[in-house]
């Protein structure tokens, strides 16, 4: 792994992206002020209407069109690269095991929690049910495509026995997400068995598919201030002061998930399977902590996680390296559980009941995405996108937290950086002692 040689480079990106953050948040204020002032003053007028159905409407879909268009080959050739850069594995088969089998449990368990915690206390319920009909026809119009595959959901057997594509052409025109993230799973673990200089060129194909599909995508964001203007005009204008109370309920159940993840899994874990004193241990991660709740990302954070996991808590220098490296880009419980608090608050905010096979799709495919596509910019919105579109919620619905995500991004963020640190303890522990202080 040489991820940490790609830091230096990393700040002209980390500005870049810091902008059209604050561009964003200006495209969210003021969305939604001037949908607010339409739905108190004017919401009857006869230009509201044209307005949203001719010009702020189609914008929003093209914008989601676009990242519809991007996501699939992203998330395919993130999780092929993802799973085929784990060739570590045959030198240290026991950690790379290890971190396999606590990174699946680990994130199922915070997509868990955070669902939980979604479904009872229902942030994104009790709002107009006739504003949210109206809605939901006017996406189901501008993402047909997408949309109407939430009809065709199997359930039961046939939803497991579908995970497993006959065709991967048609899962991938029919949207379905699960089939080609299984196809990429299975693919990746054969380019990891299958070592050799042809394999290693068709490695570097998809690692250029993935970075091609992170420059379109990074493109693409470049338009997201323009689209969630549209966005909020749109829900602000429908749903008014309504709005505002959900998503301050939204972002305080997003980090009531953090925090139970934070401060009572994570710290069961590192009594029960490392026996270490958690309190020790967060005194001992602060300046990590610190660095990636300023910074907001993973990779920019690695260096110094690296630095506290050798100096401080005095780990193993292989295994860390190890799992740290891997787990930048592949444990990342703060975006599963941002990904699967925010689809089942937007399902409740537009009315709709997701059924228990629908939400374990959700958690399925919030688990997987989180394989590679961290570093991507703003690489939970299209993920979420999908997500969305699949269970037949309106896509455009993103624009409702788009205008707190940076705050919330530097919350989860913390979260990913501190369960990195905790896996390479647990990991660690029962691999190898630690060294002496």
């Amino acid at each position: 792994m040489t991820e940490v040689a790609t830091v230096p480079d990393a700040t002209a990106p980390e500005a870049s992206h810091s902008a059209l953050q604050w561009r964003m948040v200006a495209g969210f204020v003021l969305g939604l002020v001037i949908g607010l002032l339409v739905y108190a003053t004017m919401r009857d007028a006869a230009w509201v209407a044209p307005t949203i159905t001719y010009v702020t409407t189609p914008i929003g879909q093209i914008f989601l069109r676009l990242l519809f268009m991007l996501v699939l080959p992203l998330l395919f050739s993130a999780l092929v690269v993802g799973i085929a850069e784990m060739g570590e594995i045959r030198a240290l088969r026991s950690v790379g095991v290890r971190t396999l089998i606590y990174t699946l449990v680990v994130s199922s368990i915070a997509v868990a929690v955070s669902l939980i915690a979604v479904n009872v206390l229902r942030p994104g319920g009790g709002i107009d049910p006739a504003a949210a009909s109206q809605l939901i026809e006017q996406a189901r119009a501008g993402a047909a495509g997408v949309v109407e595959q939430s009809g065709k959901a199997k359930t039961g057997v046939d939803a497991l026995v579908g995970i497993v594509p006959s065709n991967l052409i048609t899962a991938m025109s029919e949207n379905d997400i699960l089939a080609v993230m299984f196809f990429a799973l299975f693919f990746g673990v054969g380019l990891l068995l299958t070592q050799g200089p042809k394999t290693d060129t068709l490695k570097t194909v998809f690692e250029g598919l993935f970075e091609i599909s992170m420059k379109l995508i990074g493109l693409v964001i470049q338009l997201a201030p323009i689209a969630i203007f549209c966005f909020m005009f749109n829900l602000a204008a429908q749903f008014g002061w309504d709005l505002l109370f959900k998503l301050a309920a939204y972002v305080g159940v997003v980090l009531l998930a953090l925090g139970v993840q934070m401060f009572v899994v994570f710290p069961l874990l590192l009594r029960l399977l490392a026996g270490k004193n958690p309190v020790t241990f967060y005194r001992q991660i602060q300046e990590a902590t610190v660095m990636a709740f300023a910074t907001a990302s993973s990779n920019a954070t690695l260096p110094t996680t690296l630095r506290v996991a050798d100096e401080r808590l005095r780990l193993p220098p292989q295994v860390a390296r190890f799992v740290l490296t891997i787990g930048a880009t592949a444990n990342q419980n703060g975006t599963a559980m941002f990904e699967g608090v925010t689809v089942l608050f937007l399902a409740q905010f537009f009315g709709i009941d997701l059924t228990l096979s629908q939400q374990l799709f959700v958690m399925l495919v919030c688990i997987l995405a989180g394989i590679g596509t961290a570093g991507v910019p703003a690489g939970s919105l299209p993920v979420i996108a999908l997500i969305l579109g699949s269970v037949g919620v309106p896509p455009e619905g993103i624009g409702l937290i788009l205008g707190v995500d940076r705050f919330l991004d530097m919350c989860r963020t913390t979260l990913n950086v501190v369960g990195d640190l905790v896996a390479a303890t647990v990991i660690s522990a029962g691999t190898m002692p630690q060294r002496p202080a």
